[in-house]
């Protein structure tokens, strides 16, 4: 079966939508498309979601009419996940596998904490970036567990099997050893990927009083919608109410001293 992409609306807009097809007319990636390509083999279909090195967050959406591919919005913003060095938006191909679901309501035996509500989701880690919307024939190396916000939210590994490497890799621990430092370079990744997000959002609380200040100073000149924004000119009076700039002061020179510190 082979499978086409319809795009609708403008990418990087809320509008932007990719619809499904096959021979027969327009489908459902959450539903339609097979689970397996070869269930004795072992060979599954993926929906890629997300291109690597990209950063745009996008999702097979669950409640719209044939569940087209969308970017998820937060707070009505557009979501993108951060650089956070030295990765660049998404490291892997990112989808999921169709005809799955992590049901919310049941708990899950190996992490005790129920479904994310969503379509399993699949980190392809062949050479070939993919196209957003492409379904890939993988067959599965190994799984990681997450536990987001108090769901679970289980990462499959996989790899196109018209990958060059696809036949010499056959299960997690092939993984290093012809992709030295993915695998812990993925569960960094997951550590620290929304932790910019994360940092902010705080900061938003503590700036609209909405969180203890814990003697933060909040006072601000531009954040709307704080109880701390003040005037320009009030701002300036605490600047002529400091002191006013005298000579430096000397300090020892063995403040310069470089330290050599063995860690055993």
């Amino acid at each position: 079966m082979s499978y086409t992409t319809i795009e609708r609306g403008g990418l990087n807009t809320p509008d932007y939508r990719i619809y499904f097809k096959n021979e027969d007319g327009p489908i459902s990636p959450f539903h339609d498309i097979p689970l397996y390509v070869d269930e004795t083999n072992k060979v599954f279909n993926m929906v890629v979601e997300i291109p690597r090195w990209t950063n745009a967050k996008m999702e097979i959406n669950r409640v719209e009419p044939l569940n087209p591919i969308k970017q998820d919005v937060k707070k009505d913003r557009l979501r993108f996940v951060a650089n956070c060095f030295p990765h660049h938006g998404y490291i892997w191909n990112y989808g999921a596998l169709p005809q799955t679901w992590e049901n919310p309501e049941v708990l899950d035996e190996a992490t005790g904490c129920k479904g994310d509500n969503d379509p399993i989701d699949v980190l392809e880690i062949g050479y070939r970036v993919a196209k957003r919307g492409e379904v890939l024939k993988v067959k599965v190396l190994g799984t990681v567990a997450l536990i987001d916000e108090g769901e679970t939210d289980w990462k499959i590994i996989v790899i196109d099997v018209n990958d060059p490497l696809a036949d010499q890799l056959n299960d997690i621990s092939d993984i290093e050893k012809h992709f030295p430092g993915l695998l812990k370079a993925t569960i960094e990744w997951f550590k620290i990927y929304k932790i910019p997000d994360e940092v902010h959002q705080h900061w938003q609380y503590l700036v609209k009083k909405d969180s203890p200040t814990t003697g933060i100073s909040c006072m601000n000149v531009t954040v709307d919608g704080s109880p701390y924004k003040v005037p320009v000119p009030t701002a300036e009076e605490v600047i002529e109410k400091a002191p006013e700039k005298t000579e430096s002061q000397s300090v020892e020179p063995i403040v310069d001293k470089w330290h050599y510190v063995h860690l055993k």
